[in-house]
């Protein structure tokens, strides 16, 4: 039986549309067992009319009471992220005393610091307002060019786009790989973007930009179970391995290999959710090689072995997968 988890996002005015719609596109797509995964509510300090940083309103019809009734409580942006609003804070708070997950996205790192949520935490917020957040609060261990980052309860995103990792890794980390997958076709979105992989900021690109690695990607995702190395992807690029080094961290954050191994991650997580085969062809066919290095790339990656995260996530019918607390 799937356990609908209770998502509130809180819209502190003025909002951003896209990081607040971002949730709600995401956690609407999960579908268990034909049942909705998720409820996503909207709240705000004030119900009614929500200012936005387009200049538009948008109707908010719950006050901050319905975090308190959430699983998960998530801060979108806002244009006020200088000057949080102390009511929020307090929602934060409670939220936090109650053992709650915690997200932002955007500058609603702001709020979670001033709640003093972040103290001591590992988080990130939009690269542009990066110093300004660690001169306001010092206390936090700001982590530089990344996408997201957990630490405990509590999650931050940089800017804009990377609210949809952190939501995939949301789902991810409670449904597992393959419905997490199934999101992000559905969404049309990459389903894999590890949360150390880069903000692309300031850094210039090579100068030859017409190049692209979409189809040697796409075609290394087909021969996963293949031992590839980076000349097989270098010849199928038509380049030389250095020039596949240089701009392919460019255009991922990453370096080949470390693509390529969180690939084979995601598929033997997606095998051990959606198929009975015995660890030692999970480990074949995601190109693991053996269980015992299936057992140690997953541990690393989870904190789980593969038994175990069988017994969580598996979407096979009859099983019956453990249930974590939210």
């Amino acid at each position: 039986m799937s356990c609908v988890r209770r998502v509130a996002v809180i819209a502190a005015p003025p909002v951003s549309m896209f990081n607040l719609a971002i949730p709600e596109m995401l956690f609407a797509k999960v579908d268990i067992d034909g049942a909705p995964g998720y409820e996503t509510v909207l709240c705000a300090p004030d119900p009614g009319p929500v200012a936005t940083t387009g200049g538009l309103d948008l109707h908010v019809p719950l006050g901050l009471d319905a975090a308190d009734s959430a699983d998960t409580v998530i801060l979108a942006g806002s244009g006020s992220y200088t000057d949080p609003d102390p009511r929020i804070l307090d929602a934060l708070r409670r939220a936090a005393a109650a053992g709650k997950r915690i997200a932002s996205i955007c500058t609603g790192s702001f709020a979670l610091a001033a709640a003093g949520l972040l103290d001591g935490r590992a988080a990130t917020t939009y690269w542009a307002y990066r110093e300004l957040l660690a001169e306001r609060h010092p206390t936090v261990d700001l982590q530089g060019d990344v996408l997201f980052v957990q630490d405990g309860q509590v999650l931050t995103s940089s800017g804009y786009a990377a609210g949809i990792d952190l939501c995939l890794h949301i789902i991810r980390t409670d449904h597992g790989a393959a419905v997490a997958n199934a999101v992000a076709r559905l969404a049309l979105v990459a389903p894999v973007r590890p949360g150390g992989q880069a903000q692309f900021t300031r850094t210039p690109l090579p100068p030859e930009r017409g190049v692209s690695f979409a189809a040697t990607r796409a075609w290394a995702m087909e021969h996963l179970d293949r031992p590839l190395t980076l000349t097989d992807l270098a010849r199928h690029a038509g380049v030389s391995v250095r020039t596949l080094s240089r701009r392919f961290h460019a255009e991922t954050g990453v370096s080949p290999l470390q693509w390529l191994l969180h690939q084979r991650v995601d598929r033997a997580k997606e095998l051990l959710e959606t198929t009975s085969l015995p660890m030692d062809q999970v480990a074949r066919a995601s190109g693991l090689g053996t269980a015992d290095s299936l057992r140690q790339h997953l541990l690393r990656r989870t904190g789980l072995t593969p038994s175990a995260y069988r017994a969580s996530f598996s979407r096979l019918a009859g099983a019956t997968p453990a249930v974590s607390a939210s």
